[in-house]
């Protein structure tokens, strides 16, 4: 049974980072994506960034272009997303999710599976 683990998230002061991971077990995709979602209180799930399995080409929303990194290990069975210069409005729930497609991008819509997330708190 192929699952998604988040973990990594916490609190943190405006201005602190947080490096978020998600680990795939059960099956290793040799291509597809693998993306980051976020959801606040109130609000749609929205796609923060993403990477193709095979190639690393990543995608980034323009709210967070520059501050967070999405990043792949070699065995790819984990995906990092590094957040530096956090803001109280990237506050969330953080979920990885996993796609068949090596161009998913950030649309929701093409991704299958997903894991139980991890809370992300930016506050002073």
């Amino acid at each position: 049974q192929v699952q998604l683990v988040e973990s990594g998230g916490g609190s943190v002061q405006p201005g602190g980072s947080l490096r978020l991971s998600c680990a795939v077990s059960g099956y290793i995709y040799t291509s597809g994506s693998v993306a980051w979602f976020r959801q606040a209180p109130g609000k749609e799930r929205e796609g923060v960034a993403a990477i193709s399995t095979n190639g690393g080409a990543t995608y980034y929303a323009a709210s967070v272009q520059g501050r967070f990194t999405i990043s792949q290990n070699s065995a790819k069975d984990t995906v990092v997303l590094q957040m530096n210069s956090l803001k109280p409005e990237d506050t969330a729930m953080y979920f990885c999710a996993q796609s068949s497609l090596d161009s998913a991008g950030l649309a929701r819509s093409g991704y299958f599976l997903w894991g139980q997330g991890t809370q992300v708190t930016v506050s002073s």
